[in-house]
């Protein structure tokens, strides 16, 4: 109810909603109903008793049932719809293609590139005298160098700011924020690399006309002068741009899209792209219990009844009729009637379990015991409960009152078995006799049996009743005077087995250096035992765990206040936090993410499924809600979705996470070599030569390989088990290691020293003519379409290289179980023959025989030998390298963070707003799209690099974030909340005591107010309701 009428009481003005309400002929608006939702407490109460006399007047008023719900008439529910609104929230109406498109040329950087689009243009059509017929076809070029105008980058860095000044949002994306500071790096030494460059040709030819040559400035000669110093910066802009590795964009997006695919097929429905590469650097993960790690499928498996301790189910001839009777009727009337046990779907199944689980648990127990509980349901209806207390996290029990026939009544209750004891006087003995409980009959009871069932991973309930004569009617409204003097009939153990699955993946978790907790609303001693069943806990270990009391009262100082170092002495050591609330969820994630004393910030994944675990899963670094239990807050708020709500799913997306990371180093080795062979011919071959071996175009389909085919290949390498025998690299783990530095630097030497032989002397081992110093429109020669293909085969070669970044010698181990590899790496292979062979002119090629072809193979099959030598000098003995693409420092994350406890900003937009960063990038764009002129220049120097399409789907499903105050503490120093042990599925429910009505049914008292909302301003919960609130929240 409260979502129908928060979700339309905007769509219409007050007065308009008041005329169609009482159009429809219903006692109440919308806008009361929503009033009334905003009310707490007594003021709830109080405002239900001013209006409506009682929940049956504003029964009435809307016209359903507190029991049967709305009618099932079509027309009374399109009514109720156009008058209250229909119960879910108004999507967001997304915006159009053009809308985007419109927004992304608002960017600055993309207006920079706009602008220099029009001045490279404006330059290609520049001609001095003499050269006005030089521009010869080339549009082909042209327009793939326009390409970078189409680029979504300006669509996400306004997405960017926009979130800045909108929404907090946490600090995210370790992977982006060290591809930033490697762009930096890259952009520095290829400015370096471009400024020499120019320097150098500007000598030379200074040099070589007015000092060699003895020629004077003269004025008519301007226009040729300017077009020599234009094409010696366009050469000094291929130099820089073919030292930035345009196509790692595309790799990232690449490896995150493919992973996000195979991930659905590992139950893993990711919501955030980030996500993915971010759960491969995770350091703690804080699990909740039920159903995570266990099965969520409960059952009796232990019993205390008539003096007797069973640890398998009783045979019901050992039971007196009393006591039997007395607990099927407990059992079957104090419980949600909503909640019942089927038979299995398929023939030899195990019978589902529909509604709360502890009850299908006793349920099944009554059915285990040779009795039918439905028959005691159909003799006493729900309807005809006199008085029901239903569960809440402070009495943590549940009670249920009927009418006796000799005109007295029978309250049923059941709960915590350590409380509900307490309220016991009394209890049935073998014979079904009462005989007195006393205080120490209670702790004897707690000492040899509660306590062993605990340890045994069971979860104790109490099973208890009172008779009140006939005569004077009790104060039914005074709970304290009625569930007291109870008589015990039975304590069960209940056992919600642990998945079989959960206890590999947990070691496979502290194998790969993960640190797992458990968070449940379990006793400590149950939570204890289902942790050591799940290797969560070791023997010898040295470990806490701890309650949610104990933990409040460790964190928190004389005021109430969390204080970090006090939470520093608790979270390392801390396995287990039991009897904890949805805000000790939260108080943990966030001190253990905000926490300063490691050498590195811990990345923490977190599960949840209750609606009031949303702060705690947009706090997380990693958010995982479930897919079956989960609410649709939960779901909203999470990153991943579980959708078998299993531990063991998130081991999986830890290795893809870890995959996601290891196929950028890889492609970042593959480009980086060829990146770094590249600048230095370009560079030789301007400053050398005057002449660049590699044309244009060739270039272009360098950077095609690399780009896009070589993205396709690396990225999609499947993970192994492999993965999780490291320790996650960490946010300061840089990208390029010394391993990976060594190979490039190893491959580059290699390739360099064949690509200069036979640019030097390569017309002489081939007997063939020389093709430098070429005149200007000559046909293409054998001599560099031999260096071309031998750098092609040189890079295809180094693709199976790439696929070990740490030093393995085997690169073609697994290479068969990766399919998508192998077909780009043929099909390159046979694109390539095809363009030496028939690409003629528009590719500078000249066919070559089946010997040249033999050698330029030869040579590339080298690159594997080659790469052997590299695995074979040890890394360590390499004292000269040095890594690259570090994360941000220790201390600059604590500068930010700072003041991150109102915001929280994600770790590479705060890379992305240095201004020499945005510098570097839209120089780079801008020198991108000046090289438009090379296009119109006949073969000038340099390549054509791929332009950047940082397109960003990483926001791809947007959801509402949650804002969090961490400086409003208003938590209670004690919270004595259950989740999981709640009796009735977790919804806030606020009641207090209405006087007197004829009628003690709690369907039609106190389910008045049980209004509840989604969004809890406190953070005790308790669960979706039971039979008689069910019923009332279902009617209205």
């Amino acid at each position: 109810m409260g979502d129908m009428a928060n979700s339309t009481v905007d769509f219409y003005p007050k007065n308009q909603r008041r005329e169609l309400n009482h159009a429809g002929g219903f006692g109440c608006t919308l806008s009361e109903l929503r009033s009334l939702m905003e009310l707490r407490g007594a003021e709830a109460i109080q405002k239900v008793q001013e209006a409506y006399t009682d929940v049956s007047g504003l029964c009435r008023r809307l016209k359903t049932s507190p029991t049967e719900g709305i009618s099932d008439n079509t027309a009374d529910l399109e009514k109720r719809r156009q008058i209250y609104g229909q119960n879910l929230i108004p999507p967001k109406k997304p915006k159009t293609f053009l809308q985007l498109v419109w927004e992304a040329l608002q960017d600055v950087t993309l207006i920079i590139l706009e602008i220099a689009a029009i001045i490279s243009l404006g330059l290609a059509f520049y001609a001095p005298p003499g050269e006005e017929n030089s521009p010869k076809k080339q549009d082909g070029a042209v327009a793939m160098e326009m390409q970078p105008l189409k680029s979504a980058e300006g669509g996400e860095m306004e997405e960017r700011e926009k979130k800045k000044t909108s929404v907090p949002k946490k600090e995210k994306s370790v992977l982006q924020g060290k591809l930033t500071k490697l762009a930096v790096q890259i952009g520095k030494a290829g400015l370096v690399m471009s400024a020499i460059t120019v320097i150098i040709l500007v000598l030379y030819f200074v040099i070589e006309t007015f000092v060699i040559a003895g020629r004077t400035w003269l004025a008519e000669c301007t226009p040729v002068y300017v077009q020599y110093f234009v094409k010696f910066f366009i050469i000094g802009v291929t130099v820089l741009v073919v030292a930035v590795p345009e196509g790692l964009p595309l790799a990232v997006t690449i490896s995150l899209a493919y992973s996000v695919k195979k991930m659905m097929k590992d139950n893993n429905l990711v919501r955030h792209l980030d996500a993915c590469e971010t759960m491969g650097n995770a350091t703690a993960i804080c699990s909740d219990k039920t159903g995570t790690l266990t099965t969520n499928r409960m059952t009796v498996v232990q019993s205390y009844m008539g003096d007797t301790h069973y640890k398998e189910a009783p045979d019901p001839s050992n039971l007196t009729p009393k006591t039997l009777d007395l607990l099927v009727h407990a059992i079957a009337i104090n419980s949600a009637y909503t909640t019942k046990i089927l038979p299995p779907e398929k023939e030899g199944g195990l019978p589902r379990q529909v509604g709360n689980k502890t009850e299908c648990a006793l349920l099944g127990f009554v059915v285990g015991l040779q009795r039918d509980y439905q028959p005691v349901r159909e003799q006493i209806p729900e309807e005809k409960l006199y008085k029901v207390y239903t569960f809440n996290s402070v009495r943590k029990s549940m009670s249920t009152v009927t009418c006796m026939p000799d005109g007295g009544y029978r309250l049923f209750s059941k709960g915590a078995s350590e409380i509900v004891l307490k309220k016991c006087t009394n209890i049935l003995n073998s014979n079904g006799e009462l005989r007195s409980f006393r205080p120490r009959d209670r702790d004897e009871m707690v000492r040899k049996v509660i306590e062993p069932m605990a340890c045994d991973g069971l979860r104790t309930i109490c099973i208890a009743y009172r008779d009140f004569p006939a005569g004077k009617e009790p104060d039914w409204d005074n709970e304290n005077d009625i569930v007291i003097d109870l008589t015990c009939i039975a304590v069960v153990g209940i056992e919600d087995p642990v998945r079989p699955e959960v206890p590999d993946a947990i070691r496979k978790c502290q194998r790969a250096g993960i640190t797992v907790r458990m968070v449940t609303g379990d006793n400590i001693n149950t939570a204890r035992a289902i942790a050591a069943k799940c290797g969560i806990i070791q023997p010898g270990e040295d470990f806490l765990c701890l309650e949610g009391k104990e933990f409040n009262r460790r964190i928190r100082n004389e005021k109430g206040e969390i204080e970090q170092e006090r939470l520093d002495k608790i979270w390392p050591k801390l396995r287990v936090l039991a009897r904890s609330s949805p805000t000790d969820k939260h108080t943990l994630v966030k001190g253990i993410i905000d926490s300063t004393i490691g050498d590195q910030r811990q990345v923490v994944a977190v599960t949840g499924d209750g609606t009031n675990d949303g702060p705690a899963l947009k706090k997380a670094d990693v958010g995982f809600a479930m897919g079956i239990a989960g609410t649709d807050v939960a779901k909203e708020a999470s990153d991943i979705i579980l959708t078998d709500d299993n531990f063991s799913s998130i081991v999986k997306a830890v290795m893809w996470g870890r995959n996601v990371y290891d196929s950028i180093s890889k492609f970042l080795q593959f480009q980086l070599t060829v990146n770094v062979v590249a600048v230095i011919v370009a560079f030789t071959g301007a400053c050398i030569t005057q002449d660049s071996p590699l044309k244009a175009v060739q270039m272009l389909w360098v950077n095609l390989i690399m780009d896009t085919f070589a993205s396709l290949a690396l990225a999609t390498e499947p993970p192994t088990e492999a993965l999780l025998l490291r320790k996650p690299y960490g946010r300061n783990k840089p990208l390029i290691s010394r391993t990976m530095m060594k190979n490039i630097l190893g491959h580059a030497v290699y390739q360099l020293t064949i690509i200069f032989t036979l640019l030097f002397v390569g017309e002489v081992f081939f007997d063939i003519d020389s093709g430098r110093n070429a005149p200007l429109h000559s046909p293409p020669s054998e001599h560099y379409t031999i260096i071309f293909n031998t750098f092609v085969m040189m890079q295809l070669f180094n693709e199976i290289n790439a696929r070990k970044i740490h030093g393995e010698r085997n690169v073609f181990n697994g290479i068969f179980g990766n399919p998508i590899f192998c077909s780009i790496v043929l099909g390159t292979f046979g694109i390539q023959i095809v363009i030496v062979q028939f690409g003629g002119k528009p590719f500078s090629c000249s066919p070559l025989n089946t010997e040249q072809w033999l050698w330029c193979l030869f040579v590339g099959v080298g690159e594997l030998v080659w790469g052997q030598v590299i695995a074979a000098i040890p890394t360590s003995q390499l004292k000269c390298l040095k890594e690259a693409g570090h994360g941000p420092s220790k201390d600059e994350i604590t500068d930010e963070e700072m003041a991150e406890d109102e915001e929280e900003i994600d770790h590479a937009e705060r890379e992305l707003r240095r201004g020499q960063i945005l510098w570097f990038r839209g120089l780079n764009r801008i020198q991108t799209q000046i090289r438009v002129v090379k296009a119109f220049r006949s073969s000038l120097y340099g390549g054509l690099e791929k332009p950047d399409t940082k397109t960003s789907i990483h926001n791809f499903m947007t959801t509402p974030e949650f804002l969090i105050n961490d400086y409003i503490h208003n938590i209670p120093l004690i919270d004595d909340t259950d989740v999981e042990e709640s009796e009735c599925p977790p919804r806030r429910c606020f009641r207090a005591s209405p006087p007197p009505s004829p009628n003690k049914n709690n369907n039609a008292i106190d389910s008045g107010i049980y209004l509840s909302t989604v969004v809890s301003k406190t953070p005790t919960s308790s669960s979706s309701p039971v039979s008689p609130l069910h019923s009332m929240e279902t009617s209205l």
